[in-house]
């Protein structure tokens, strides 16, 4: 979620609510990479490159359906036969080094990367004990469940995917049952009304044209929702500073990872330390 403030350090503590893109806090890295309009042929994946930071895969003794690995240093809970991970290696303050891999023929491959990923302002957080409105990141695995943006969907583009039209909102109203839900206001079932000073308030996507003009979601308390624990947790690109929860990444980053995600593949984001 977005809700911008020039100063962090003065948000009041009535804002509970989710927030997931920039909040005004300068990166040490700067602005998003500029690149082609969005206007140009649909973005697919580069050539697959070799890696060479791969840790052998081990079973996980909890979980009989996953395995762990190590990619880039960042630990990975793959869920069987997945074959895509984006892993967030945290490297100083607000910055994160972001890559998208890609394993075939048994070899994981580096399709993207880049060192001016973004993580939350209120830094890394394990997942059970995150609370709304601190600003901080899960740690974990988690699945990426689909897509929204400003765009009509692109024919490379395989996540399923919302444009975002007037009225949308991502609901992180906590008396609501649609709590962590893509909605729109004529729907009802949220006090959409309800101003951003509100803990219940939901996030209006229009009202972030850079940050959500290519959006992922990201499954973090998505399944059976736990209240107060945050809504709204995505892969989006960046604005001018840290995010407030979410993961973020230069806008032909996420453009290039639109065009390369695939359900079939059982794409999951892994955020390390």
């Amino acid at each position: 979620m977005i809700r911008l403030r020039p100063v962090v350090a003065a948000l009041p503590p009535v804002l509970s609510v989710v927030l997931c893109a920039v909040v005004g806090i300068a990166s040490p890295t700067g602005a998003g990479v500029s690149e082609v309009d969005h206007r140009s042929a649909p973005v697919t994946a580069p050539a697959i490159t070799a890696a060479a930071d791969v840790t052998t895969t081990t079973a996980s003794p909890t979980a009989p359906t996953t395995t762990t690995i190590s990619l880039d240093g960042v630990t990975v809970r793959l869920p069987a036969d997945g074959r895509q991970v984006v892993t967030v290696n945290h490297t100083s303050g607000h910055s994160a080094r972001i890559t998208l891999w890609q394993r075939d023929a048994g070899e994981w491959h580096v399709l993207a990367r880049s060192r001016d990923g973004r993580i939350g302002y209120g830094g890394l957080v394990a997942a059970r004990l995150r609370k709304q409105a601190t600003g901080a990141t899960p740690l974990g695995t988690f699945r990426l469940l689909s897509a929204f943006g400003r765009h009509p969907q692109a024919a490379a583009w395989k996540l399923p995917y919302r444009q975002i039209a007037r009225g949308d909102y991502w609901v992180e109203d906590n008396g609501s049952a649609y709590y962590n839900r893509y909605r729109n206001k004529a729907e009802g079932g949220f006090r959409w009304w309800l101003p951003l000073s509100d803990p219940n308030s939901s996030e209006r996507l229009l009202d972030y044209p850079t940050q959500y003009e290519y959006s992922v979601v990201i499954g973090f308390n998505y399944d059976n929702p736990v209240r107060h624990r945050g809504a709204g947790i995505f892969l989006h690109v960046n604005g001018p500073g840290a995010t407030a929860g979410c993961v973020a990444g230069p806008r032909w980053w996420i453009r290039r990872a639109m065009a390369a995600l695939d359900p079939t593949l059982q794409p999951v984001i892994a955020i390390g330390r």
